[in-house]
């Protein structure tokens, strides 16, 4: 058990720069039905914890119309609510959704890497980069209950969960398309990937930036399981429970032996991937192309 705790002090020693808003981004509400004693529904403006009826599992909800875009806002109570979660012995699993139709998340919100200072572009990545540390730390079981799109920074949190269920609709396409846009996905994003679906597999997605639809992202194994729309949330609960029949502490320790390894080369690496991430995002070239790319978008909507 000193293992699992020890990676997670590690993790929580991280630099935050938002702590300072813990306090005042979450906000509590009566007890409320399932998840078993003491349990609490809890929130902020763009996250929605509520206890699921399986007792020890709390239901995270993605709330940031219209499509769930992780802006630095949203990074950042993503971030507290877990801690908050993690904190709370009343829940030992945690099952993540959308709360907006049809997308799970669109990915990172370009607006906070274009038009910027460098500054804003570092404490934006920093925020990615704990994100990603706590879902693939986490001591809790996750599950991602995908009822949407799940693209790039969807994809992200997707693959740091244990478990992936994906809802059958043609529409709700799932992968890393960061190339699609002039970018590339971080060296910690493309080893999450390569552990999941296999170096080959992962090398042809990357570069080709390909968004797979569900039959297809099962059979490659970016995801777990593709259930009807309407039983996505039943399935996951199925699925907590068999997680959840295993003693904490023997499977808390092997999850750490299976990741903390992947985790080790992003802790210390931060800064200079955060350095690297700046340098690139700045590049006018870049800058070009996701003006372009936000224009296209603005368009459509108009």
């Amino acid at each position: 058990m000193a293992l699992a705790v020890g990676m997670r002090v590690a993790a929580r020693a991280l630099f935050r720069p938002w702590t300072l808003l813990r306090g005042a981004a979450l906000g509590c509400t009566e007890p409320a039905a399932g998840g078993g004693d003491g349990a609490r529904s809890f929130g902020s403006q763009r996250v929605l914890v509520e206890p699921a009826p399986a007792a020890g599992v709390a239901v995270m909800k993605f709330k940031n119309p219209p499509v769930n875009s992780l802006s630095l806002e949203l990074l950042t109570e993503l971030v507290i609510s877990l801690e908050k979660l993690e904190n709370d012995k009343t829940y030992r699993g945690v099952i993540l959704t959308s709360d907006c139709p049809r997308v799970f998340s669109a990915g990172l919100d370009l607006t906070e890497m274009c038009g910027r200072n460098p500054a804003h572009y570092a404490e934006y990545w920093k925020a990615v980069q704990e994100l990603w540390l706590q879902l693939y730390l986490s001591n809790l079981v996750l599950i991602a209950a995908i009822n949407g799109a799940c693209p790039a920074g969807g994809c992200l949190i997707s693959l740091a969960c244990d478990y992936r269920v994906l809802a059958d609709n043609p529409k709700y396409l799932i992968g890393l398309n960061e190339t699609l846009l002039g970018i590339v996905a971080p060296f910690w994003l493309k080893d999450t990937l390569v552990n999941t679906i296999g170096h080959r597999a992962a090398e042809r997605a990357l570069q080709l930036g390909l968004l797979f639809p569900p039959a297809e992202a099962l059979q490659v194994g970016m995801v777990d399981q593709v259930v009807p729309e309407d039983q996505v949330q039943n399935t996951a609960l199925s699925v907590m429970a068999q997680w959840m029949a295993i003693a904490d502490h023997a499977r808390q320790l092997t999850k750490n032996m299976m990741r903390k390894p992947t985790a080790d080369r992003l802790v210390k690496q931060r800064d200079p991937d955060i350095q690297n991430f700046v340098s690139f995002i700045s590049r006018d070239s870049i800058q070009k192309s996701l003006r372009t790319y936000l224009d296209k978008l603005k368009a459509k909507k108009d």
